[in-house]
């Protein structure tokens, strides 16, 4: 009889796309996140826990198409006998699951409906370095008013969140656009209802970060050589089709007055290009009335973000400090976050237009931008650790960490093996501790613990001459009864 194949272990490896985090990591998230939900509780959004799973068809038509119901999505079929059973798929971001609560709802929500979410979301999307398909987001949006007072909110809101987050005034703009701005161009150049070419002109503007002024002029028109030697088709417009285009672009000026009158001149006699440039208008007066001037908060024409998907203002959330890329490069940090006003979501359920604006936060990229100003240590602090000398002695040192824990100090009792001291404080390290707490059978007998500062220890270690080490003791030996006073002086020492 042949003896049974034996099963191999499966492998101990992340899926691609996706990593794992650890406690630093997620409890400077977590910090993080409670901050930016305070800032919007402030404002009087009220917190929104949506399911993470959604039907394809309820995520919408910018995400999976017909034949393909798990493009971009990670999908499945639900099992019924006929194969008629529903596709679901994890939730791609925050707002399509939005727009289905609020029409699922809306009955029962106040009208206009101010939410936040929190929370990760999964694309399906191939990865890359520093691109995973499961990441977080944190959004805040306001549905159901058309009033350009809710984006010019949004826009402070996002300027304060940056502040309370530890990105100073100056490290920071917040940078504001609108769609119908551009619509009104596109009818400038005489492009009509040629859906095909107005599609191409917005492709080629999205590049306008990239290849800046000449290189769209040349993409309009006749086309361009890339950085490889590559040619590149243009669209083919005229010189006069496409000055309209490079005007928007290019509007700019010193101060808001002067952009928005080279944007009415970019427009021409577009009706719905004034109206956009009427509600920059308006957004910039009522952020003036809040006290965010031009050093937080600015119309920039450049701003051409979410071009398929907004139907009036755009915003972006530029952290303007240089950092060294991974080549050693000077360069901007960049956008963190992003947002607009979309009317047609919710449509898509009620078939009655809803208007909506939002904000999106990327959480990663904004620690990664803390981390980069200091704001955030990239290794937390861990908690105090109560060395055991004696195994037999083990309620004495609960007792020491019990009284660390009430008076709200992270503190734990080592839990391996003790018979080696110096792998307790192995651990302590590891474990990036502040203090060790060492009470062997002299020091019980005599009512004292000994204290050991370890960050003050390791610096002292590193540089300090023999002197100078005696002069700046890192441990210390107290009476029992003040151990929690003497650990709290140390760790206040310590921030």
């Amino acid at each position: 009889m042949a003896k049974p194949k034996k099963q191999p272990r499966p492998k101990a490896v992340t899926p691609k796309g996706f990593r794992d985090y650890f406690g630093s990591e997620v409890t400077q998230r977590t910090e993080m996140l409670r901050a930016i939900a305070g800032v919007y509780h402030r404002y009087g959004f009220d917190a929104l826990e949506s399911s993470a799973v959604e039907t394809v068809e309820a995520l919408g038509k910018f995400l999976p198409d017909v034949d393909r119901p798990n493009e971009g999505v990670f999908a499945w079929q639900e099992f019924d006998e006929k194969d008629n059973g529903d596709w679901m798929a994890l939730r791609y971001d925050l707002t399509a699951p939005l727009a289905r609560v609020y029409a699922q709802h809306r009955n029962d929500l106040p009208t206009p409906y101010r939410r936040y979410a929190m929370g990760p979301v999964w694309r399906n999307e191939k990865p890359g370095p520093g691109r995973f398909r499961q990441f977080y987001q944190c959004d805040a949006d306001t549905v159901g008013t058309a009033s350009m007072a809710a984006d010019a909110e949004i826009c402070a809101m996002l300027s304060d969140t940056l502040e309370t987050v530890g990105i100073p005034r100056g490290d920071y703009l917040v940078r504001v656009n609108n769609r119908k701005v551009l619509n009104g161009v596109l009818e400038a150049m005489g492009l009509g209802e040629d859906a095909a070419a107005r599609d191409n002109v917005l492709r080629t503007i999205d590049k306008f970060d990239k290849v800046g002024e000449q290189g769209v002029r040349e993409l309009l028109t006749k086309g361009r050589l890339d950085a490889s030697g590559a040619f590149i088709d243009g669209v083919g417009l005229s010189d006069d089709q496409a000055e309209p285009v490079i005007a928007f672009l290019t509007s700019k000026a010193e101060d808001t007055a002067g952009t928005l009158a080279n944007l009415r001149a970019a427009v021409g006699d577009s009706k719905i290009g004034a109206d956009g440039i009427a509600e920059l208008e308006q957004i910039g007066a009522l952020l003036d009335a809040g006290g965010y001037g031009a050093d937080r908060i600015e119309i920039d024409p450049s701003v051409v973000r979410g071009l398929g998907y907004y139907t009036g203002p755009v915003y972006e959330a530029e952290l303007t400090f240089e950092i060294f890329d991974e080549k050693g490069r000077k360069r901007q940090f960049g956008s963190v976050a992003g947002g607009g006003r979309y009317d047609d979501l919710v449509k898509r359920f009620t078939g009655q237009e809803v208007p909506a604006t939002g904000i999106s936060i990327g959480v990663d990229r904004l620690l990664a931008a803390l981390r980069e100003k200091g704001r955030i240590s990239a290794q937390a602090k861990g908690p105090v650790v109560v060395t055991v000398m004696d195994r037999d002695r083990m309620a004495d040192y609960q007792a020491m960490v019990a009284d660390l824990r009430n008076a709200d100090i992270r503190a734990e009792v080592y839990l391996g093996n003790p018979k080696n001291f110096g792998n307790q404080l192995k651990y302590a390290d590891k474990r990036n501790s502040p203090i060790a707490v060492i009470e062997g059978g002299d020091e019980k007998a005599n009512g004292i613990v000994q204290i050991k500062d370890l960050i003050l220890g390791a610096k002292i270690a590193e540089s300090a001459t023999l002197e100078e080490w005696k002069e700046r003791p890192s441990q210390f030996e107290v009476p029992r009864g003040d151990l929690v006073a003497k650990v709290r002086e140390i760790l206040d020492n310590q921030d």
